[in-house]
Order: C-alpha cells, then structure tokens, then sequence
C-alpha cells in the first residue's frame, strides 16, 4: 500500500487564515505517499505565499498559481496535473483527521471498490467522533442513491475516488459552482463497479467561514444547484427507479433550497418568477415525490410541512440557521 501515491487537491480562494492548519493536516497525515496540489485560483490575499512556503520545505508539494476561475476551474487544473493512482479533494478552508488518507485507502482495497468515502464528518459545531464504525461495500447503484438523497456528506471531499476510473470516464468539475459535488461523486460512483461506506470520521468541514456559501447566501447557489441535479437526472446510465426517484426529490429539495435563498436574501422582488414557481412546484409535485421517494417518517413529516406551507417553513429555517450558527463556538487551535 505504501506503494500507491494519492494525489490530494485543494482549491484556494481567500484562505489564508485556515491554510496552516489545513496544510499541516495533509502532510502530517499517518500515509505519508502524496502528492499535495495546492491551486492558488487568483487568491487576492496571502494565500499564494503561504502556499509557496510549504511547497519549499515538502517536496511532495507543489503549487499552481493561475488567474481566478473559480473552485470547479481550481479543482480541474488540479485534478489535470495529478500523478496519483488516487485522488482526494480538500476544501480550502477544512482539514484532515491525521489518519484521512490511511483509512480510505484501506476501504479502497476491498475487493471490487473503486470509490470509498465515509458517512460522517467532523464540523465546527460537532467535534465528537463516531463511537463505533462501520464499513458497507455498495453496488453502484445503491451509492449513487445514497449520494443523491443525500444519506452522506453532499461534498466532493470526504471521498477517495480511483484516477483511473475518473479519466477513463471523463469525470471533470466542468459544471456550475453549487451542486457541483453532488455531480462530481455521483457521477464517479456509477462508473464505479463497487463503493466502500464507512462511519469513520476523517474530515473537519468547516461552518463559521464568514465567506463560504455555507453562510454568505447567494440565490445563485441554490439556481445552480438546481440545474446540476438535473443534470445528474439527465446523465444518469443507471437508470432505475432508486436513482431516478432520488433525482426527483432531490430536485423538490432544491426548490426548497432556492426559495430559502430568495427569502434568506430578501430578494423577492428581484426573483420574483423565480420565487413563485418554487412555491407552486414544492407544493404541485408533493404527492408525487412524498410516495416515491425512500425517507423515514419523520423526514416525510417535514416535507409534507413544507409542501404545504413553503413560506412559513423557510422562514423557520433561516431562524434555525441563525440561532446554529451563534451557537458555533469552535476556537481556532483547539
């Protein structure tokens, strides 16, 4: 296994604050055969020199400064110079469990996987890790059903996918921003003959990023995420019922999401097409999504509130989002 050298890619924009420890999280990882690409995406602060300062001292690191493109450019031109069997994907502002790299690599080297990615992860708001694990090897089917939903972490990173399997199938971050993780793992995942599930917890995902999409809400996010479920929806070749049905609520969701932002934003007037087709779709195809898709109760029960009462429910949720995020109380270094 030592043998075998992840490429590990991370996109930077604006992050300087998080880079040492985020880089320090990579090279002192318990695997230690990598290739660390950091891409410097036109970054206006000090993010390219502190790039510059690791790559001097670690030879496994190497760095691309290129004109902004955003993250979906980034992580391309990343992925485009990797020499890995393996690639991972970091977000700029997240880090690594020392033992990431390690552990999914072992779950690549169950018979037949060509994906691995875990369950559960690390936030800002949750630092406890999972009392027990668990490892599933899927079919491809059933993980691109599990990442549509998404019963996982909906986030390119948190996975290890196989370089082979990604160029051989074309698989680029050539999509809008938003969603764009949601496309890039499920379309890996159905060219995937198996996918290994664990519960481990290996990834800090950061929430208290005052420039994240997380939190600086833009209506274009959820617009663009909306067109990139259903282009998953219309790229799908495992076409069955589970990942179509999944498609299909995903979709439901997304108007949610997208009417949300227009609230959150308190640009109704500006979307205000928008705003009103995310009413009438949310409660026109509630019956049909409520029945076919496959969540438990109490999911359903929030679904059919929100069907019923769009307004209402996103108002309460950008109220839950608030209070969440005062309650962030994550202190750098701990």
């Amino acid at each position: 296994m030592n043998q075998e050298l992840v490429s590990v890619v991370v996109a930077i924009y604006k992050s300087e604050r998080f880079l040492d420890k985020l880089i320090t999280s990579i090279v002192k990882q318990t695997y230690s055969n990598l290739d660390v690409i950091l891409v410097d995406d036109g970054s206006p602060d000090g993010s390219g020199v502190i790039c510059d300062k690791y790559a001097a001292v670690d030879e496994r690191i190497r760095v691309i400064h290129k004109s902004n493109g955003g993250a979906c450019d980034a992580r391309n031109t990343g992925i485009a110079a990797a020499k890995g069997d393996y690639l991972v994907i970091v977000d700029g502002d997240d880090w690594l469990a020392p033992d990431c790299i390690e552990y999914l690599l072992k779950l690549m080297h169950m018979p037949g996987v060509k994906m691995a990615m875990t369950d559960s992860v690390f936030t800002t708001r949750d630092l406890k890790q999972n009392d027990t694990d668990e490892v599933v090897v899927m079919s491809a089917e059933e993980a691109v059903t599990y990442i549509i939903y998404p019963w996982i972490p909906i986030g390119p990173w948190n996975k290890m996918y196989s370089m082979d399997v990604l160029r051989n199938n074309e698989i680029t971050f050539s999509t809008k921003w938003s969603g764009e993780g949601l496309y890039y793992s499920a379309m890996a995942a159905q060219a995937s003959e198996k996918v290994a599930m664990g519960h481990r917890r290996i990834y800090y995902y950061r929430m208290n990023n005052d420039n994240s999409g997380l939190t600086d809400y833009k209506v274009e996010m959820g617009l663009n995420a909306l067109e990139n479920i259903q282009i998953i929806r219309e790229r799908l070749t495992i076409r069955t019922p589970k990942t179509l049905n999944a498609c299909d609520w995903h979709i439901w969701k997304n108007h949610g999401y997208t009417l949300f932002l227009i609230i959150a934003t308190g640009q109704r007037k500006k979307y205000a097409k928008q705003y009103r087709e995310c009413i009438n779709y949310l409660r026109c195809k509630l019956p049909d999504v409520l029945f076919k898709s496959e969540l438990k109760l109490k999911t359903k029960l929030r679904m059919l509130f929100q069907g019923v009462a769009p307004v209402l429910y996103s108002n309460l949720w950008l109220m839950r989002e608030t209070q969440q995020r005062k309650a962030d109380t994550y202190v750098e270094g701990e």
